[in-house]
């Protein structure tokens, strides 16, 4: 006799999904509900919130493959990057600044985007902004740092997207501080200027 109860979806989704990344772009994944897409193999990963991430694009232009998942924006960059952030932040003098930017690296992981043309799940899930080419133009088009792995590509150097990241970050600080500032304030006190 028949089961009335259909199989699982979701797996056979999650199944096909784990194998076209493998197969299209040659990404390693993990999991299965959801799948993830390891860093640190063929790319790291900048993250930062949403909204500063669509201020940073529009400063830098062109970069790699850029996924959205919830209030999170991963930029994907060269392997090897997430190694190279701390260093390039204290150069750029932005080192000691709290800054709601971090890189996924050897070890980490994101959830993987919906491909290119699939169908859209829930709200939240993760999916493509800017999704990444074929297989052989993908790891060309990751920002590096320029004359170390920019290899051609139409991406930006590492420098100039990680400059941006860190300036809209900033500002985004800013402003919610001065936001504070203004809702916080008590009434009928003036400002003491000096």
């Amino acid at each position: 006799m028949a089961s009335l109860v259909p199989s699982p979806r979701a797996s056979s989704e999650s199944d096909d999904r784990a194998q076209w990344y493998a197969r299209e772009l040659d990404w390693a994944t993990a999991g299965t509900s959801p799948v993830r897409l390891l860093t640190g193999l063929r790319f790291d990963v900048l993250e930062l919130p949403a909204a500063v991430g669509h201020a940073a694009l529009r400063r830098v232009g062109r970069t790699g493959p850029v996924a959205l998942g919830g209030q999170r924006m991963r930029l994907l960059v060269a392997a090897g990057s997430a190694d190279e952030l701390p260093g390039l932040l204290d150069w750029l003098e932005w080192g000691g600044i709290a800054l709601d930017l971090s890189a996924l690296g050897v070890g980490g992981h994101i959830t993987a985007p919906v491909p290119p043309g699939g169908a859209l799940g829930s709200p939240g899930t993760a999916v493509w902004l800017r999704p990444p080419g074929s297989r052989q133009e993908v790891e060309t088009s990751l920002p590096a740092v320029g004359g170390l792995g920019n290899r051609g590509g139409d991406a930006p150097d590492l420098v100039r997207l990680v400059d941006a990241a860190a300036t809209e970050c900033h500002r985004a600080r800013l402003a919610h501080a001065r936001t504070r500032l203004w809702t916080h304030r008590p009434t009928g006190q003036p400002f003491a200027f000096s």
